[in-house]
């Protein structure tokens, strides 16, 4: 059963208005539980007769709590007669207030809550705290929590060390102190929503997503990071945060786009690769390929958190992803070689790349031949989506071209697709182009033939297909969520596709650039022929992922699985 959670940021003593306010949310919308981050009680150094008096008050019962409140420490030392009440009654400190601990799980209303609460002590290196109410832990006190092996809620003091990085959204004050065994006791625990504070200020992280064992995206391990500004603010921000959570409910498959990588995978960022290194984000490595004996040794091959495809990479630009699906996702180009006028149909300039979860420089190179298997077929399951769009877009005026760099040197292997003239591409112009494209470079002659998944190639090869939709051509029940299996059924019924294959002889200078050359050659657009001269802000970017997803959307099967 799902259960509404409402979290409050540091209280300081302010009993009656806070707990008014609750009182009021709460018989509108009939919380199961309210828990407040930060500090409950005032700092008893700093009280008042008046701050005593109101806590008379309270564990008098003449302040009414009304819904369960569940706290745990914050910056300053419990009050004593607070903590004396404690001693006498466990965890209550009067009806429907209770004390979680400074290193708790709870299980309530279904719900598995995990407390840190204190702050680092740094005098104290073994072991773990010995003192319930003083606001201090040790890194003890974060690894014995790692028992709990798994939370729905995380409450911590301090921030978790990188939690902003790979993030995009903006915070208006200082960030707030950080730890590396709060970082460490959220990445072992895997909450579903992690709560901290900021005192003036509120933050809630874009969700992201933890690994699996083998270095894997998990769709089903995602974390939300809230922090809540104080009550009584001077910055007037949020300090209230309500939301509904299912503890029995199972995970989706699929990671909604915007979520980004876990920002604890490596705790020593590299500087971010510039644009000359070999596993830039777009750049398909250098501008030259060509493969020696001693390639690997000499170049260090980067790791999923380094490779700018991997969604595990922290820098990862998440706001050109546009779909997620079981084994692949689709982004937008960055630097596209189209503009959002040259093909009107559209609107958009669809320059769209198709990604392998699996990192790896070829899909041959996959060891695992289910999900090698698995990978190909939506890939292709993706391609046959986007000739939909196109159909749907463009009335049948669109084709596509789509092509690959298969090279055992690679880095993270994936499909480039890109809008053509569909009548261009039946008069054999497009096929024409990549051909003399390569006779003006001395390549090897292309050779038309279907190699499937390309796994029974020997040696680096590029491949290009080059599809158009059959004239007048409507979209079947079938096409619009790309269900085919074969590279033959696509030309049987989705219209004609040539497939041509370029072999990449061992020692031979290959412009990566090569098919993005031709065909801006070939669209009168060579002075975009580079993706680095084709710059773009992030809003402008984003404009052309929000456009892109709505005319893909009715063709997207990853939103129905």
């Amino acid at each position: 059963m799902a259960c509404k959670v409402i979290v409050v940021g540091a209280i300081e003593g302010h009993f009656p208005a806070v707990f008014d306010k609750l009182a009021k949310l709460h018989a509108k919308n009939a919380f199961s539980l309210a828990i407040i981050v930060g500090d409950l009680f005032k700092d008893p150094a700093n009280s008042s007769s008046e701050d005593d008096e109101i806590i008379s008050s309270l564990l008098n019962g003449e302040i009414t709590v009304p819904l369960p409140v569940y706290f745990t420490l914050g910056q300053h030392a419990l009050p004593s007669r607070v903590i004396q009440k404690l001693q006498s009654s466990e965890y209550e400190v009067c009806q429907n207030l209770y004390f979680l601990g400074k290193r708790s799980t709870t299980k309530t209303e279904g719900l598995r809550i995990v407390a840190l609460g204190g702050r680092l002590d740094t005098a104290i290196t073994a072991g773990t705290s010995k003192e319930k109410y003083l606001p201090f832990h040790t890194e003890e006190d974060a690894k014995a929590l790692k028992g709990a092996n798994s939370a729905d809620i995380l409450i911590t003091t301090h921030w978790p060390t990188l939690i902003r990085s790979g993030s995009n959204v903006e915070l208006s004050v200082a960030t707030p102190q950080t730890e590396q065994c709060v970082a460490d006791l959220c990445s072992t625990l895997k909450p579903r929503y992690h709560f901290s504070v900021s005192d003036e200020a509120f933050y809630e992280r874009e969700a992201f997503f933890h690994l699996t064992e083998d270095g894997r995206p998990d769709p089903m391990s995602i974390t939300r990071f809230l922090s809540l500004a104080s009550f009584g603010n001077s910055s007037k921000q949020k300090w209230l945060y309500a939301f509904t959570i299912d503890p029995n409910a199972i995970a989706t498959a699929t990671i909604t786009p915007g979520t980004t990588a876990s920002p604890f995978n490596v705790r020593k960022r590299q500087r971010q690769a510039d644009d000359s290194q070999p596993f830039s984000r777009f750049s398909n490595g250098s501008d030259h390929y060509r493969p020696t004996k001693n390639a690997r040794t000499r170049r260090s091959q980067p790791t999923p958190q380094q490779c700018f495809f991997c969604l595990s990479n922290p820098n990862l630009a998440t706001h050109l992803i546009t779909s997620i699906a079981t084994d692949t996702y689709l982004t937008i180009s960055k630097g596209p070689l189209p503009t959002a006028t040259t093909f009107p149909q559209l609107g958009f300039p669809a320059h769209v790349l198709i990604m392998p979860l699996t990192h790896a420089p070829t899909l041959s190179s996959v060891s695992e031949q289910e999900v090698r298997s698995a990978t190909y077929k939506e890939m292709q399951r993706y391609r046959r989506a986007l000739h939909s769009m196109l159909i749907d877009k463009s009335s049948s005026s669109l084709g596509a071209i789509t092509w690959e760099i298969s090279r055992a040197d690679g880095v993270h292997f994936h499909w480039q697709f890109l809008p053509a003239p569909a009548e261009l591409i039946q008069k054999g112009l497009v096929e024409a182009a990549f051909k003399v494209q390569a006779e003006n470079e001395k390549y090897p002659t292309f050779k038309a033939k279907a190699i499937g998944d390309g796994t029974a190639e020997k040696g680096d090869y590029f491949r290009v297909w080059i599809w158009c939709p059959e004239k007048g051509e409507a979209i079947g029940a079938d096409a619009a969520n790309g269900e085919h299996t074969s590279e033959d059924e696509i030309s049987e019924t989705r219209g004609r596709e040539t497939s041509l294959v370029l072999p990449l002889p061992a020692g031979m200078r290959f412009d990566l650039q090569f098919a993005r050359r031709a065909m801006a050659k070939f669209l009168g657009l060579e002075v975009r022929t580079h993706w680095k001269d084709c710059p773009q802000t992030e809003k402008e970017e984003q404009q052309d992922a929000e456009t892109f997803k709505a005319a893909f959307k009715k063709f997207d099967f990853s939103l129905e699985e």
